[in-house]
């Protein structure tokens, strides 16, 4: 069943290729000009300069003929094919007939074949040819009526009977009249057939596009008649009957240079009309698809073709040179001008190919690189290849300027190249920074740095590349010939190749700057943290012996977090934003019947004291003092509220000891000169050994807290008058 589907793709390419070379042939076929090439060269009453325009109206019969053949089905396209085969071999036959009969009459000789060898030979050769021919008409026409097909065989069995060769001359004619009348009522009892085939093709196009649009048709007649294959066949045929004539034509070898100049004059030839220039824009698309696919097949092996990527189809390179044709007006020129000017086109493809193989193996190579696998196979194959791409580029750009003069569009067309060297310059240097990193016994410390600054490099490069072609054209354009289309290109290529690499360059630093930032803002974990945490890092999956701990308690390596800053500014875990401790953080929200006495806040008396509730008081009795407390509202929120840390009030100042077999909240020394005084939130249990509290209401920030005796409260909680001790 595969090897019928295949045979059956082929034929639907390989019978369909004929109407393409006659709408060919028709478009490279002047009417007018042949009908004055005859007048020229005969009478003016010449009869087929009187038909001129029956053959114009023919000529675009031929036209319509062929776009009929072009869309008919496959299958009565095979039938019109075996129909035509039959007519030639019915033509073949008559043929061998008449060649018999001028034998014979040259020969002169009536008698019985048996008497006269060569007679006989001739008569032996002559029958088992008509017999073939009867055979393989029959066989084409699927019917046993094999004497439908052997009326060429009349002037074979008339000389067996010994007729004379006058009556074999008026029988050879008769046989040649019968057979047209066999071909002319067949054609006749078919008439209706093509008009029956347009009205069901035009019931089944309206039915087509009412139930699913134009686009729809068209991609279903583009499926099924395989254009780009069609194109491409027809295109090489024409290019091989070019190079074939060529050299039929000459017998003296040809040198290197006149090959080369060969190829591009066939070329040349062969992109003369619409249908040749769409052949070999297909041509060109193939080509480009086959030489991916080698690149691929060549980094990958068969695994290359699991996960296809559609991107690299080789449409890219057909429609370049589509465009670059069309916009110059390629098959409008001598052949000549159009050979140079496809060299140029040829090589802006080729260097299109050469950028499409390095996006294809650019992660492959880097993801060789940063593995940990070891054969020596692969490194070799990824490294050659980027080699390849290295080279190849600079050489064809240094070979173009051999050949032509050094101008604004030539360095548009080389700096591709040359764009291309560099980008795998970079891509081997970052691959050589892989391995160095795989073969020591620790990883490099720095290593995204240097990868940061060995990309930058490379890119800046590029920038400036970019950037001396567009200053190289305003300077053409200023004191030179100034041109609409010059100054077009140049405005594009500012913009895309100048002015966007810029303001990507520029917004992958600050995405860097502020990922660093982000990154010394938060905490470094100790050693005990670590330990405590034991786990490893959720990003590289590696062990942690150093690591940050981000607002929301994740630890990670510092370097793989700021990797991941890069793309976003969510924890990788949870998702929370990450922030800068120079950004601000959001208060936390207080309860509704938030009272500073009540929940343990300090609130400032008079004399910069405070007001201090003693665990375990209640109301105004557990005081620790008495001075009447600042006139005003509550805060509404913890962080409006005053957090400045003052010492618990001393006997002298009118204070009372703590009781006695109480311990302080914070599991210190209550005559210690410097207590720590906080809220509910965050709770004293999470005080660390260095005076910082972990609030988790807060978003775990973390607040340093200095106790210093005496201390003024903060400017918007307004100053009392102290009062004298008591």
């Amino acid at each position: 069943m595969a090897l019928k589907e295949r045979m059956e793709a082929v034929l639907n390419v390989g019978l369909r290729v004929p109407s393409i070379m006659l709408l060919e042939v028709l478009y490279r076929w002047d009417v007018s000009s042949f009908f004055q090439k005859i007048q020229r060269s005969s009478l003016n009453n010449n009869p087929l300069f009187q038909y001129k325009y029956l053959a114009l109206y023919l000529h675009y019969v031929g036209y319509i003929l062929s776009l009929v053949l072009l869309t008919l089905p496959r299958q009565h396209l095979v039938r019109l094919y075996l129909y035509v085969l039959t007519a030639l071999l019915l033509f073949a036959g008559h043929q061998v007939s008449r060649d018999y009969v001028r034998s014979e009459l040259d020969s002169g000789y009536e008698g019985p074949l048996y008497l006269e060898p060569l007679s006989m030979n001739r008569f032996t050769t002559a029958l088992i040819g008509q017999l073939v021919v009867c055979t393989l008409c029959s066989c084409v026409m699927q019917t046993k009526r094999i004497w439908l097909f052997s009326a060429h065989l009349l002037p074979l069995v008339a000389r067996l009977c010994l007729v004379p060769l006058e009556t074999i001359v008026f029988i050879n004619r008769f046989s040649m009249i019968f057979t047209g009348l066999e071909v002319f009522y067949f054609l006749a009892s078919n008439l209706l057939v093509p008009y029956n085939l347009a009205k069901t093709a035009y019931r089944q196009l309206v039915q087509v596009v009412e139930v699913y649009g134009l686009l729809a048709l068209g991609m279903s007649l583009w499926n099924q008649l395989v254009l780009p294959l069609l194109f491409m066949c027809f295109w090489l045929v024409l290019f091989t009957l070019q190079i074939y004539s060529y050299f039929s034509t000459r017998d003296q070898p040809t040198s290197r240079e006149r090959l080369l100049f060969l190829f591009l004059t066939s070329i040349a030839e062969c992109c003369s009309t619409p249908y040749s220039l769409l052949g070999l824009v297909f041509t060109v698309s193939f080509i480009a698809l086959g030489v991916l696919t080698l690149c691929k097949f060549y980094l990958q092996g068969y695994r290359a073709f699991i996960n296809d990527n559609t991107m690299h189809r080789g449409m890219t390179e057909g429609i370049t040179l589509l465009i670059l044709a069309v916009q110059t007006g390629l098959i409008e020129l001598q052949v000549i001008h159009r050979a140079f000017l496809l060299s140029i086109i040829l090589f802006i493809v080729v260097a299109s190919i050469l950028q499409s193989m390095l996006e294809i193996a650019d992660p492959i190579v880097l993801a060789l690189g940063a593995s940990r696998d070891k054969s020596l196979w692969k490194h070799f194959r990824a490294v050659s290849l980027c080699l390849f791409l290295l080279i190849f580029p600079a050489y064809m750009a240094y070979m173009i300027c051999q050949f032509f003069h050094m101008d604004f569009w030539l360095l548009i067309i080389i700096s591709s190249s040359i764009l291309t060297s560099l980008q795998v310059l970079g891509t081997l240097l970052i691959y050589i920074l892989f391995m160095v990193e795989e073969f020591r016994k620790e990883p490099v410390e720095n290593m995204d740095d240097v990868i940061y600054y060995v990309n930058g490099t490379y890119r800046l490069l590029e920038f400036l590349v970019a950037l001396c072609v567009v200053a190289y054209g305003v300077s053409e354009t200023v004191f030179g010939e100034w041109t609409v289309m010059g100054s077009t290109i140049i405005f594009i290529h500012s913009y895309y190749n100048v002015w966007l690499r810029a303001q990507l360059g520029w917004q992958s630093f600050l995405l860097r700057r502020d990922a660093v930032n982000k990154i010394k803002s938060l905490p470094t974990a100790s050693h005990a943290q670590l330990l405590n945490y034991n786990d490893i890092c959720a990003i590289c999956y590696q062990d942690m012996k150093c690591a940050v701990i981000t607002p929301c308690s994740h630890f990670f390596h510092a370097a793989c977090l700021k990797k991941w800053l890069y793309v976003q500014e969510t924890c990788p875990l949870c998702h929370s934003q990450l922030k800068s401790q120079s950004q601000p953080v959001p208060p936390a929200p207080a309860p509704a019947n938030h009272n500073p006495a009540e929940v343990g806040e300090a609130v400032p008396s008079a004399g910069g004291a405070e007001k201090l509730p003693v665990e375990g008081g209640g109301g105004e009795g557990g005081s620790m003092d008495n001075s009447a407390t600042a006139p005003g509202p509550a805060p509404d929120t913890l962080a409006d509220a005053p957090q400045v840390p003052l010492p618990p009030p001393s006997p002298e100042q009118g204070g009372e000891e703590p009781p006695s077999g109480k311990e302080d909240p914070s599991g210190s020394d209550s005559s210690h000169p410097e207590s720590t005084v906080t809220h509910p939130e965050p709770s004293l249990d999470n005080a660390t050994s260095d005076g910082q509290i972990i609030g988790p209401s807060l978003g775990q920030g973390v607040a340093d807290v200095n106790h210093t005796p005496g201390a003024t409260p903060p400017p918007d909680v307004p100053a009392e008058p102290q009062s004298p001790p008591p």
